[in-house]
C-alpha cells in the first residue's frame, strides 16, 4: 500500500547573494552558443542571397549550378565568398561577382562582403545540384 505522507525533500537554500545556478557553462574554447545561430542565419541569407544571382547562358542560379566553393563568416560579420565560373572565358566574368558581392553586401547583418574568384579546381557539371541537373535535363 503506497505511503500517502508527503515525502521531505532536500533544496539548496538560495539567497540573494548566491551565485547563479547553470546547468553547464561553456568551455572557454568554444564560441558562445549565441555566436552560431547567428552565423547559421547569416549563412542561410548568404546563401539565398547567391539563389538569385544567374549564370545569363544557363537559366539555373549559381548556387545550384555548383559555382560557389565557400562560404567564410568571420565574428565580425565579414563574409568572404570563395566561387567559380563555368569557364574562364566566360563573358560575365568582369560582372557576375561585382554582382555576387553586391547582393552579399546587402544583407543587413553582413558587415563587409568579399568575393574570391578562383579556377582551382575548374569547374565542371558534377558540382551541380540534382535539382539543376534535373532542370537542365542532364539527369
Amino acid at each position: 500500500m503506497p505511503d500517502d505522507k508527503p515525502q521531505d525533500i532536500a533544496l539548496p537554500v538560495l539567497s540573494a547573494d548566491s551565485p547563479p545556478v547553470s546547468a553547464s557553462a561553456p568551455e572557454a574554447s568554444e564560441p558562445a552558443p549565441s555566436d552560431v545561430p547567428i552565423r547559421k542565419r547569416i549563412k542561410g541569407k548568404v546563401i539565398a542571397a547567391l539563389r538569385t544571382v544567374y549564370d545569363p547562358e544557363i537559366p539555373v542560379d549559381i548556387y545550384e549550378l555548383g559555382l560557389i566553393y565557400g562560404i567564410e563568416i568571420t565574428d565580425a560579420n565579414d563574409v568572404k565568398v570563395v566561387m567559380t565560373l563555368t569557364s574562364p572565358a566566360c563573358p560575365v566574368a568582369g560582372s557576375l561577382p561585382v554582382e555576387v558581392e553586391r547582393k552579399v553586401a546587402a544583407i543587413p547583418e553582413v558587415h563587409d562582403a568579399e568575393v574570391e574568384l578562383t579556377w582551382d579546381p575548374p569547374w565542371s557539371k558534377d558540382r551541380m545540384s540534382e535539382a539543376a541537373m534535373l532542370q537542365l535535363g542532364l539527369y
